[in-house]
């Protein structure tokens, strides 16, 4: 495909976002009044204008201006605004009214890069801005009252499903290799069929450069890929690529990953069970408990993540719906119900790639072990250590024994028994 040119001229508004509720909310007209008080062109830029003009729900909302970050800062403070130097070095600044956030920022152009991280100068004109992004539906901008500026071809880029760089496709990911993975992001939530030849043989070339980010950089994208509409189809068409290779040597059957997406979006429809980016990555490894935490080491996952990462690909118990009712409580208990429901999705969709005609008795029993789970509240048992205390037993490890055996005792009874019952076999047990 031919290289896109880069406009050096000024240019005007060629479109309308359709009607926002974020653009008329009383927080959003406060920011942008505060940060237009001294006339400043300031602009919507990025994410939000790409799916306003897709209708699609717009999450974060950033925004552009020439003014410098410190100038910025004080705009919104003068109009009574929290303002937050989330990234002031990098022109940065995050405005926050009541629960929601605005990220500002100043038009930059890059100085020098190295893959890793870029050296940036401010700037006034929003063209210099607009040569360092990524992707051509990533340079839309757009005011207050909705003029849409859109210095290439991002408007028919969007309606035809392209997903294009903005100059040579090996120069923008020379600025920075996460694009690759970004590229196949982007490919995978709007693109068609369509791929551009030039930016695939770009990332090719380029993808052993990945295993010099780091792994948090490389997660924050991961996890992203791994919650587009076909999830599996973009893992098939990284790992054909060979942009994997390196990061994420360790998948296993892509299947999994494709049978539970499914479950999560169009087979089942339970409050609550929708795609979860770490369910996915557990699904798509194919690895014990040992090279999951490995896995979540090198990606640097928090700690809750890295647990539940393990978790799922080595059950510490099997979730089936005929495990029995007392079984399945006693590991909603220990484990929790979002875990078992990660655990029974994992073990249907193994089910599914083994045998995909399932009797629908079959299925139904799933689909009823999910709703149980989804609803389930943990009982609260009856008595407490201090109750064991007033029958005179010592302070110590005897106190956590017996309460133990007792509260063992009243969950193989199914948590019928209440209080006094449960006091009276304490008294038994301290015997």
């Amino acid at each position: 495909m031919a290289v896109l040119p880069i406009p050096a001229l000024g240019i005007e508004p060629t479109g309308k976002l359709p009607p926002q509720d974020w653009l008329k909310a009383p927080e959003t007209l406060a920011v942008m009044e505060a940060l237009g008080a001294n006339g400043a062109d300031v602009r919507f830029v990025g994410g939000c204008v790409r799916d306003a003009m897709r209708n699609r729900p717009v999450s974060d909302i950033d925004i552009g201006t020439p003014d410098l970050p410190e100038t910025v800062m004080q705009l919104l403070q003068s109009a009574g605004i929290r303002a937050v130097p989330t990234g002031i070095d990098h022109g940065t600044i995050t405005a926050v009214i009541e629960d929601k956030s605005f990220e500002i920022t100043t038009l930059r152009r890059d100085l020098k890069t190295d893959g890793r991280h870029a050296e940036v100068e401010f700037t006034d004109n929003w063209l210099e801005d607009f040569k360092r992004r990524d992707f051509t539906i990533n340079t839309l901008s757009a005011t207050l009252n909705g003029d849409v500026y859109d210095p290439i071809t991002a408007i028919s880029d969007l309606s035809y499903g392209w997903v294009r760089f903005v100059g040579r496709a090996s120069e923008r990911i020379a600025e920075d290799y996460l694009r690759i993975l970004r590229y196949y992001r982007f490919y995978g939530s709007f693109s068609q069929p369509y791929a551009d030849i030039d930016a695939i043989a770009a990332c090719r070339a380029a993808a052993p450069k990945l295993k010099e980010l780091s792994g948090e950089r490389i997660a924050h994208e991961l996890l992203k890929i791994l919650l587009v509409d076909n999830p599996a189809d973009i893992i098939v068409r990284m790992r054909g690529d060979r942009i994997l290779d390196d990061i994420l040597p360790e998948i296993g059957d892509v299947n999994l990953l494709r049978m539970v997406n499914w479950f999560e979006t169009r087979a089942i429809n339970i409050d609550g069970i929708k795609p979860d980016p770490i369910r996915h990555l557990a699904v798509l490894i194919d690895a014990d408990r040992e090279k999951a935490r490995t896995i979540a080491m090198r990606l640097k996952l928090p700690n809750q993540d890295a647990d539940r990462l393990a978790d799922i690909c080595d059950p510490p118990v099997s979730v089936i719906p005929d495990m029995g009712e007392l079984a399945e409580n006693k590991a909603l208990r220990k484990l929790g119900c979002n875990l078992l429901i990660d655990l029974a999705l994992r073990q249907w969709a193994i089910e599914m790639t083994d045998n995909p005609r399932l009797p629908r008795e079959r299925k139904e029993a799933w689909v009823a072990l999910l709703e149980r789970l989804r609803v389930w509240q943990d009982p609260i048992f009856p008595i407490s250590g201090r109750d064991v205390l007033a029958l005179g037993i010592p302070a110590g490890p005897d106190v956590g024994r017996v309460l133990s055996r007792v509260e063992e005792w009243w969950e193989n009874g199914n948590y019928q028994a209440d209080r006094q019952a449960c006091l009276n076999r304490l008294m038994e047990e301290s015997k």
